[in-house]
């Protein structure tokens, strides 16, 4: 059961994206629509929606794109008491939209969410969270990246249980060297590791589900998810056999947001059984919340609720197991 006194703390970045409308490429756009995003902030938004206690740890500049953020979190229900606003640098950009092959691709534009410090994760209070949630963006700066270490270095040495989504933005990084170094502390201290194709492909260069597993069999986590877009899903059980899962069709209108639905939604399933190994149930759970994600344009706005899953997964006759909170 999920502890209605502890709540998850998300860390990193919290941005605006401008995602390029009617589902074109950089090439072609000449619109965009003004969307809240940042993967820890949809991610924070994505666990209020499931009934889930959250609290999003990352800095925003104090501009209007800044008020606007942290005001639509408050309405979320999001605890943002660890989101400071700061005069030193601008909200962050995000640049987003769709590849040739349905895939969200992103440019991000890196502001205020670098000026990340440990006093900020010392303020989140992840000695006292239910889980700590993280990804790469916010390691690929030396000083987000050390405010993220700080508040990891505090849940793991109180047993705070992590979760590591490697979503990887190459343009970050000035080489996968750098990227690969910096994840590895996150890597080893995760409980739950998701990473998609294309981020393991860019990582280390793995073609296959079964080369992603075998690089993270050195890693000690209990479950470890593999994503693909509209190709399926792949999860391990500590040294156990993979298990695949198809996704679900569902009329897709935008893809922005549909990892970090899996993600929070994955991450509510574990809360609820205690930190078991995940199972098929669970991963069709995020699933669910993944592929509704997609069907509304912008990250926030197809977040779906605990409702709107087990009504998603009743409808394919999929619903046992899911739990309530």
């Amino acid at each position: 059961m999920v502890d209605p006194n502890r709540s998850v703390v998300c860390i990193g970045e919290c941005l605006v994206d401008l995602i390029a409308e009617d589902r074109k490429d950089l090439m072609r756009a000449d619109r965009f629509m003004i969307r809240e995003g940042g993967a820890p902030a949809n991610v924070s938004v994505a666990l209020a929606r499931l009934g889930v206690p959250v609290k999003l740890c990352a800095v925003v500049g104090r501009d209007p794109f800044g008020y606007r953020l942290r005001d639509l979190l408050d309405r979320e229900g999001v605890d943002t008491r660890a989101l400071r606003m700061t005069s030193e640098a601008a909200t962050s950009l995000a640049l987003a939209w769709t590849n040739d092959r349905g895939d969200g691709e992103f440019q991000l534009l890196r502001m205020a969410d670098r000026l990340l410090s440990d006093t900020d994760a010392d303020n989140a209070r992840p000695t006292e969270a239910a889980a700590l949630v993280a990804g790469s963006v916010v390691l690929s700066d030396r000083e987000s990246r050390r405010g993220a270490v700080a508040a990891l270095d505090l849940a793991t040495s109180n047993g705070v249980p992590v979760v590591f989504d490697l979503n990887l933005r190459p343009t970050l990084w000035r080489s996968m060297d750098q990227a690969r170094i910096a994840i590895e502390q996150f890597l080893y201290s995760a409980r739950l590791i998701k990473v998609s194709m294309d981020d393991a492909r860019g990582v280390w260069g793995a073609e296959t589900p079964e080369a992603v597993f075998g690089r993270l069999e050195q890693y000690p986590a209990r479950t470890i998810v593999i994503t693909d877009g509209g190709r399926g899903v792949w999860y391990r059980n500590e040294r156990q056999e993979p298990h695949y899962l198809p996704v679900y069709p569902v009329k897709v209108v935008e893809p922005t947001g549909a990892g970090d639905a899996f993600t929070a939604a994955i991450t509510a399933r574990m809360l609820e059984r205690g930190w078991m190994p995940a199972e098929d149930d669970d991963i069709r759970f995020a699933m669910a919340a993944g592929a509704l994600a997609t069907t509304k344009a912008g990250a926030w706005p197809g977040l779906p609720t605990r409702r709107a899953i087990e009504s998603f997964l009743r409808e394919r006759g999929q619903a046992r197991g899911v739990a309530s909170s």
